[in-house]
């Protein structure tokens, strides 16, 4: 005889859910409770997005990338994740920066929140998808032919003792995964002539690389990103190989602690060579069956084609090398020795780094904004040079990724700790400093910002010590020239 179980007892809402008579009175309910429940309030990150005039007279190709996006953080790391991938295939664009050779390579990591939006960067993977596929097609096809070459030999061998066993074909791809170790990475780099594009969409992928190889990892791909040999050996072949012109590129996404887990100290070099782009905290409901996600796998796909035909004929195509023009060169040093001299008061000599690789990270992405305008005019020519527009776009982007870099550096473990939001009120009390100006007028200037008196003057005491201003006469201050602003 079957022992009776007895029901499980449901709650009143559950009841009311399961019976659809009263599911709309249950759902009414449940939201009336919830909206008397205290939520706390998520911490809000205020960190600034890109200007409009990043985004007037882009390459085309980049804005039919941006012509979907819903918000001014999407449409950011939407362009910055086309440039890292697209940039990662402009394999015959150069430039020099140093006297060393230079190639449009970035890494770029994204940070956020869970499921605050950075899944859409999975789009930008698409945009070259197709030449990924393509290597991996001929990665097959060679493989086939190397089992033919294998049977062959095993025939062959016992008739001809000199004869030599045909080598292992490369494993050819455009996309390095970073579920792997850190031999293992770079292996697949040696395969690949030194070239690939690591993306992860969670940054927690590379943990094991790190873990497992301590150092190495880190040290390679520091040296990749400078075009440096990285030079590996492989026990089981007993062989030692280096690579000696690497291009790597590299997009992660993930959550601050991500970031901390795989570059664990400020003083790491891994770090500053990153774009960092901070994504707010927003509590907004996403509409996930909006018109703007209609269609929009086949609308990346197809963008991927046409970045495909483009690189097959780059591909084909001698050696173009970039520069910027004279009076670029002088603007850009006008630039960054007042970025860096404000920054270095503001975060000490551990952020220098972090600056001076943003003016590499500067010249960069003008080479791919440069190269992406080979796509409108169908013309491939010997040298490029940058407009003056695409120039200044990326000083803009400059200004803002900075702070998005301080950002992240100011919560690193082992950096002085203050608060974040706190220091980026503090930048743009500064910023807003005119040139002269007396004790009433910052106060003003203070309380449109939302800065008390107090602390204004807390501000002013602490520029002054740094240098940031100096005190004329009582009651008058003037501001140094710090701009960041090109002329």
């Amino acid at each position: 005889m079957k022992k009776k179980t007895s029901p499980i007892q449901k709650s009143p809402e559950e009841s009311a859910l399961s019976n659809p008579e009263v599911s709309g009175q249950a759902i009414d309910f449940i939201n009336e409770e919830m909206e008397q429940q205290t939520i706390p309030d998520l911490p809000v990150v205020d960190l600034p997005t890109f200007p409009g005039s990043v985004y007037e007279d882009l390459p085309g190709f980049l804005q039919k990338v941006v012509a979907r996006c819903d918000s001014n953080e999407d449409r950011d790391i939407m362009l910055l994740g086309s440039l890292v991938t697209l940039g990662s295939c402009l394999t015959k664009v150069y430039g020099r920066y140093g006297g060393i050779r230079i190639y449009p390579n970035l890494y770029l990591f994204i940070t956020a929140q869970a499921s605050a939006g950075k899944g859409n960067l999975v789009f930008c993977r698409k945009l070259v998808n197709p030449i990924h596929n393509t290597l991996r097609e001929q990665a097959k096809q060679l493989k086939r032919e190397y089992k033919i070459q294998m049977k062959q030999y095993s025939v062959l061998r016992l008739k001809e003792e000199a004869i030599e066993k045909p080598e292992k074909p490369p494993q050819k791809m455009l996309f390095i995964p970073g579920n792997n170790s850190a031999s293992g990475i770079f292996q697949l780099l040696s395969e690949n002539e030194g070239r690939g594009l690591i993306f992860e969409t969670e940054a927690d992928t590379l943990s094991y690389a790190f873990q497992s190889a301590g150092s190495t990892a880190s040290n390679g791909l520091r040296n990749a990103y400078q075009h440096e040999m990285i030079s590996f050996h492989r026990r089981l072949d007993q062989e030692h190989v280096e690579i000696n012109r690497p291009c790597v590129s590299m997009l992660l996404t993930g959550t601050n602690r991500q970031v901390f887990s795989l570059i664990p100290s400020a003083e790491n070099g891994l770090l500053s060579r990153f774009i960092l782009y901070q994504m707010n905290t927003r509590t907004e409901w996403k509409d996930m069956f909006a018109e703007r996600y209609v269609g929009l796998e086949d609308y990346f796909e197809t963008l991927g084609k046409e970045f495909f035909s483009f690189y097959t004929a780059l591909d084909k195509h001698a050696d173009i090398e970039f520069s910027l023009s004279p009076a670029q060169h002088d603007l850009f040093i006008d630039f960054f020795v007042p970025l860096q001299k404000k920054y270095l008061r503001l975060h000490g000599l551990a952020f220098m780094g972090t600056i001076r690789r943003l003016a590499l990270i500067a010249f960069r992405l003008a080479m791919t904004f440069t190269a992406l305008r080979m796509l409108e005019s169908g013309r491939l020519p010997q040298n490029l040079e940058c407009s003056d527009a695409d120039f200044q776009r990326v000083l803009s982007m400059i200004r803002v990724l900075i702070e998005h870099s301080g950002h992240v550096f100011s919560q690193m473990p082992g950096v002085e700790k203050q608060s974040t939001k706190a220091l980026d009120r503090k930048e743009q009390f500064l910023d807003i400093l005119p040139k002269k100006f007396n004790r009433q007028e910052y106060f003003k200037l203070g309380m449109s910002i939302s800065i008390p008196e107090k602390t204004a003057e807390g501000y002013i005491g602490q520029f002054c010590k740094k240098g940031l201003i100096i005190r004329d006469k009582k009651n008058s201050y003037i501001k140094k020239q710090s701009s960041t602003r090109a002329p």
